[in-house]
């Protein structure tokens, strides 16, 4: 388990993005309409969401919602198989997840509470695993597309260019881009910049201040980052950094 964010939001709106992680979401007001996959859903205090790594999603404040608030714990890649990634992007939004997300979420709240936070997560894991043979569709990973996101991870928080990757891929830059937007709904930069983004607050989590987290993570200057942070986050670095001394 990386960390846990509590959020309320009312009129942002975060873009298409993907994280490395699994993200564990509870919505506590209101509800957040969102696509992931290509697919539209519907998240509120009905049911629990979870999003795999990888796969681009967005969201926004349901129509006619005044916004909404929501805990979101960020699980490490290897907390459960992506081999059910295909179900969970058909039904990410889960009846069934509530109560043992809740009390994950619950235990993870509460000082030495990290024995039941882990069995939680266990139980969660396997209801995962149960719906890996469901007849939803395989969410597209294409091989070229796996290979390039391999690269660019493999790079943060670097980048490399479409022409470097065409060369080291033996692939035209257009094919590439094309093939990783139909894999994972987003184009190569956006991808990056949102892992990037990933990577700052990590760093502003360990106690560095803005501007380091800015360079460390890719950002040409914290502004640069700042403009990143608000657009995939709703906040600043500095306002998030100072959050997690409450």
């Amino acid at each position: 388990m990386r960390e846990v964010l509590h959020a309320r939001m009312t009129t942002h709106a975060y873009p298409l993005h993907a994280h490395a992680d699994w993200a564990l979401m509870l919505v506590d007001e209101g509800a957040v309409v969102y696509t992931l996959g290509g697919r539209a859903h519907i998240a509120d205090n009905a049911a629990a969401t979870l999003l795999p790594p990888g796969v681009a999603h967005d969201g926004r404040a349901a129509p006619g919602a005044a916004g909404f608030a929501k805990r979101v714990a960020y699980l490490d890649a290897s907390w459960a198989s992506r081999s059910g990634i295909g179900a969970i992007v058909d039904q990410p939004t889960r009846v069934d997840l509530l109560t043992a997300t809740r009390r994950a979420h619950r235990a993870l709240a509460t000082p030495g509470e990290g024995l039941a936070a882990e069995q939680a997560l266990i139980e969660l894991s396997d209801a995962v695993a149960s719906r890996a043979d469901d007849t939803g569709r395989s969410f597209r990973d294409h091989g070229l597309a796996r290979r390039l996101r391999e690269l660019l991870e493999a790079r943060l928080p670097g980048a490399v260019s479409l022409a470097e990757a065409s060369d080291l891929l033996n692939s035209h830059p257009s094919h590439l881009s094309r093939s990783f937007v139909a894999a994972f709904g987003l184009p190569p930069h956006r991808y990056v910049t949102g892992r990037r983004v990933d990577l700052a607050r990590q760093l502003l989590i360990s106690g560095h201040r803005p501007a380091r987290a800015a360079a460390q993570a890719g950002f040409h200057d914290q502004a640069h980052l700042t403009r990143h942070f608000v657009k995939l986050l709703g906040t600043t670095p500095a306002r998030f950094r100072s959050s997690l001394a409450r």
